[in-house]
């Protein structure tokens, strides 16, 4: 072996080593590197094709909220899948979950789904130009990819290498996912908007947490958080704004309530959640 492949030996096994060693503070600076990435990759985009999206309304056409959202998210799932192959974690990521949730978690996944179909039930498909809807959609894959990924994948992996029991993990990991959103301060959205989704994000931040742990698999997560974001700007008519349809569309009426009772959920079950983490045979390299 030549000095140069000891060196990359090393090295290799050093930033691998680093981040097998869970910390708390690892999975803050994941998050961190992520969103500092994520902006660059962003503001990288507004620079090259920003006279294409409407910053009064992403939804004005299919390029506008693709190059809005989607294309730094295709940038964020880049990343963080070379972070996790880097590791070695792409099989424990994605196999079955370490430790098995109770049959009551269940009731999360419905939780999670009624709002979704009675969203869809109720959007106001014919008020959008063509291909908007399917673009959403498509960008509600990436945004439900790339979260899930970040933290009820690599988040909850790294606070659970830390030994911490799991309604400890599922506390950090929704309040780290939740207080991530203030980033949403830079970009000039209003205090109050920005509380909001904070509160809403760390319930259904536990919500997906359940269905992690009730489904035994980080992609079921993926699948209905792909989801409830772009129904829900579909619903609303816009990113991060009350939709005023809602107050005449029984369905979306009924899907509202939904952002307060992820909240409530999650914080009694809370009090519910046991367990401790065990790596299962074959997980890790």
């Amino acid at each position: 072996m030549t000095d140069t492949d000891t060196d990359t030996d090393t090295s290799t096994s050093g930033w691998q080593g680093f981040w097998d060693q869970g910390r708390w503070w690892k999975a803050v600076l994941a998050i961190v590197l992520y969103l500092v990435l994520y902006t660059i990759a962003t503001r990288g985009v507004v620079a090259v094709a920003g006279d294409r999206i409407d910053g009064n309304n992403l939804l004005a056409t299919p390029a506008s909220i693709f190059l809005g959202i989607g294309a730094p998210l295709v940038v964020g799932a880049i990343i963080l899948v070379a972070f996790v192959v880097s590791l070695g974690w792409l099989r424990p990521l994605f196999a079955r979950q370490p430790v098995d949730g109770p049959r009551w978690m269940w009731a999360f996944v419905v939780l999670a789904i009624v709002p979704i179909v009675l969203r869809l039930m109720g959007i106001d498909y014919g008020s959008y130009p063509g291909g908007v809807v399917a673009t959403t959609l498509l960008v509600g894959l990436f945004i439900g990819f790339t979260e899930e990924l970040l933290y009820r994948g690599i988040v909850v992996k790294i606070l659970r290498d830390a030994g911490h029991r799991e309604r400890i993990v599922a506390l950090l990991s929704a309040l780290l996912f939740a207080f991530s959103h203030t980033v949403n301060l830079i970009g000039g959205q209003p205090v109050l908007t920005v509380a909001l989704t904070v509160a809403f994000t760390f319930g259904f931040g536990l919500t997906m947490y359940l269905v992690m742990r009730a489904t035994g698999h980080l992609v079921w997560a993926m699948l209905l958080h792909a989801l409830t974001d772009p129904t829900t700007i579909l619903a609303a008519g816009g990113v991060d704004v009350a939709g005023a349809s809602a107050a005449h569309n029984p369905e979306l009426s009924l899907a509202a309530p939904f952002n307060i009772v992820f909240i409530v959920a999650g914080v009694i079950a809370l009090f519910f959640i046991r367990g401790h983490a065990t790596t299962r045979p074959g997980l890790h390299p």
